[in-house]
């Protein structure tokens, strides 16, 4: 689970903005015993994301307070792959927010991605040829689907694909950082 920042949604529960903020977080759904009814007027709107990979493939981060281990992880990791963005070796979550934020909204809004090929891409990258997205995994590509990864492919001959996740982030998984995975991955 995760949110962008704030309320998305008006009183009829209708996603009114694509985000309140730059602080875009992954949350655990189980945290201290709390609950919520979602997206309940006024309060921050709950996004749901198939596995940690999908979640940093639409630009979020670990959050802080309820996944610290994994943020301070995802932090060391992001800071050493990205020593010319990052403000120091432990860059505040503002500092990555920033750098984030800049790398996941292209003109108008729009998701920014960038083309790049398969070979150079690091395991757990979101990738998309023309209709679909995958996984980048260590058997090849894995088909993205709301319900899970589903049909393997091969890649072919080194493609050039689009890139869905933002550069920071591909590299902070190149340098080691790994991504949690939904089980049909395995």
């Amino acid at each position: 689970m995760g949110n962008r920042g704030g309320c998305l949604h008006d009183t009829a529960q209708r996603i009114v903005r694509p985000f309140a903020s730059r602080r875009w977080i992954a949350c655990l759904l189980e945290f201290k015993g709390r609950r919520r009814n979602v997206m309940t007027p006024g309060l921050y709107t709950e996004l749901f994301f198939l596995d940690e990979a999908t979640a940093l493939a639409a630009g979020h981060r670990p959050c802080a307070e309820c996944q610290r281990t994994r943020y301070d992880l995802f932090r060391q990791h992001w800071a050493a792959a990205n020593p010319d963005l990052a403000a120091s070796a432990r860059p505040s979550a503002d500092d990555m927010d920033r750098v984030l934020h800049a790398e996941r909204l292209g003109a108008g809004g729009t998701k920014r991605i960038y083309r790049d090929r398969l070979s150079r891409l690091p395991i757990g990258v979101m990738v998309a040829d023309d209709a679909r997205a995958y996984l980048v995994h260590e058997h090849g590509l894995l088909r993205w689907t709301p319900g899970g990864y589903a049909a393997r492919e091969s890649g072919g001959d080194d493609p050039e694909l689009f890139v869905l996740t933002p550069r920071s982030v591909v590299r902070a998984l190149g340098h080691g950082f790994s991504v949690g995975l939904h089980p049909s991955a395995a």
